[in-house]
C-alpha cells in the first residue's frame, strides 16, 4: 500500500477530519491498489484524501468531507464483515453518502435488512433510490418503480422474483413487456409470433441468467415455471401464486395497463417498471404507467418509488447523459415559459 502525505495543504480556513481505522489488515482492501478507491472518491466528491498508518485525512468542502467520511466508514464495515470492494461498490457508497435515502443509512450497501437473496449471492441497494425500492418490494404486493435507463428497476425486482421462487413463496415467475418497439416490423421479422417478440423481452432473459445458472433458467422455463410473455399473453388469465413483472410499462396503453393490473391473483406480488421519458406509442396516445401514477395514486397496498439520474448504476457516463438530457428537457420547458410570457405581454402592449 502506499502512502498518502498526510501535510498536503488544505482550503484556507476549511478544517481537515481524521478517520482512524482500527484494523490496519483491512486498509490496503479500503484503499485498492495503488490507491485507487481513494482516487476514486476523490473524483468523485472533489475532496483530498490523505493516508497515514491507519488514519486519513479528508479535506475539501465542508457537505463533501461529510460524504467521504460517510463512504469510507461504510466501504470500512463492508470489508470488516468479509465483504468485497470493488469501483462498483465504492461508486455505490459515494451515491449514497450524497443522498441519504428516507433516513437509510449509506452502510445500507451492506445491510442484511435490505439484501436481496439469490443464487449468486445477496443484492444490496447501490443508490438512494435503490435502498427504499428494495424495501417497497419486500413489503407491498404491488409496486411502480418509474425512472430512467440504468437505475436498477427490473433488474432488482427479477432478482427478488427468483429470491421469492427459490424460497417456495411463490411458485412461478411471469416476466412481461410490450412489444410496442416492434410496431408494424413485426410482420417483417422472421419466424412465429413468440420469435418475433423475443429480442424484445431478451433483457428480462439477461437479468435472469444474472441471477440463476442458465441450466437452471432453461429447466424452470421448460417446465412453466419461469414465463417470459409478451403483453398481449397476459390477457384473460388470472395470475395466482406468481412474482409478476411488467417491463417497459411507460408503452402501454391505460386499457392495456388495466387489464395487466388486474391479472394479479391470490397470493401473487406485482412490480410494474418503466421510464415516462421514453415512450414509443404512437404520438397522441396516452401511456398506461402515466395514468396509473394519477388513478392508483391513493391506493393502499400499492407503493410508488420514482428514481432519478443519482440513481443509474450502469457505467458513470450514463448518469450524465441522463443528466444532460433532464437539464436540456428542462432548459427547453423554461425556455417555452418565457416564450409565452413574451407572447403574452406583446398582446398586452398591442
Amino acid at each position: 500500500m502506499s502512502s498518502r502525505n498526510l501535510t498536503r495543504k488544505t482550503k484556507a480556513n476549511q478544517k481537515p477530519d481524521l478517520i482512524e481505522f482500527e484494523n490496519y489488515r483491512l486498509l490496503p482492501l479500503l484503499f485498492g491498489e495503488h490507491d485507487q478507491n481513494l482516487v476514486r472518491i476523490e473524483q468523485q466528491l472533489g475532496v483530498t484524501l490523505a493516508s497515514r498508518g491507519n488514519h486519513v485525512q479528508i479535506s475539501g468542502e465542508a457537505d463533501a468531507v461529510k460524504a467521504a467520511r460517510k463512504t469510507l466508514k461504510a466501504l470500512y464495515v463492508r470489508l470488516d464483515k468479509g465483504l468485497d470492494v470493488g469501483d462498483g461498490e465504492v461508486d455505490a457508497a459515494v451515491r449514497m453518502a450524497k443522498t441519504k435515502a428516507n433516513g437509510i443509512d449509506p452502510k445500507a450497501i451492506h445491510s442484511n435488512e435490505l439484501a436481496i437473496p439469490t443464487r449468486k449471492g445477496n443484492l444490496t441497494p447501490r443508490s438512494p433510490g435503490q435502498a427504499p425500492y428494495i424495501k417497497a418490494l419486500a413489503d407491498f404486493p404491488m409496486v411502480f418503480g418509474i425512472g430512467p435507463a440504468g437505475t436498477g428497476k427490473t433488474y432488482l425486482a427479477v432478482a427478488m422474483a427468483v429470491s421469492h421462487l427459490i424460497s417456495g413463496k411463490v411458485e412461478r415467475i411471469i416476466l412481461s413487456r410490450p412489444a410496442v418497439e416492434a410496431g408494424e416490423r413485426l410482420g417483417f421479422l422472421p419466424g412465429d409470433l413468440l420469435e418475433k417478440v423475443d429480442p424484445y423481452l431478451r433483457p428480462l432473459y439477461d437479468a435472469l441468467y444474472d441471477m440463476l445458472p442458465a441450466e437452471q433458467v432453461t429447466a424452470r422455463i421448460a417446465s412453466g415455471e419461469i414465463e417470459v410473455a409478451p403483453l398481449a399473453f397476459m390477457r384473460g388469465r388470472t395470475l395466482s401464486n406468481a412474482y409478476i413483472i411488467l417491463d417497459e410499462a411507460q408503452n402501454t396503453t391505460p386499457v392495456q395497463m388495466k387489464m395487466f393490473l388486474t391479472r394479479l391473483g391470490e397470493n401473487s406480488r406485482m412490480v410494474i417498471t418503466g421510464d415516462l421519458t421514453q415512450i414509443d406509442l404512437p404520438s397522441g396516445q396516452p401511456s398506461g404507467l402515466r395514468d396509473a401514477v394519477q388513478v392508483l395514486r391513493d391506493i393502499k397496498d400499492v407503493a410508488f418509488v420514482t428514481f432519478t439520474s443519482a440513481d443509474v448504476v450502469r457505467n458513470s457516463l450514463v448518469a450524465r447523459i441522463v443528466h444532460a438530457y433532464d437539464a436540456q428537457k428542462k432548459n427547453d420547458s423554461d425556455k417555452n415559459k418565457d416564450d409565452g410570457r413574451s407572447r403574452h405581454g406583446s398582446k398586452e402592449q398591442g
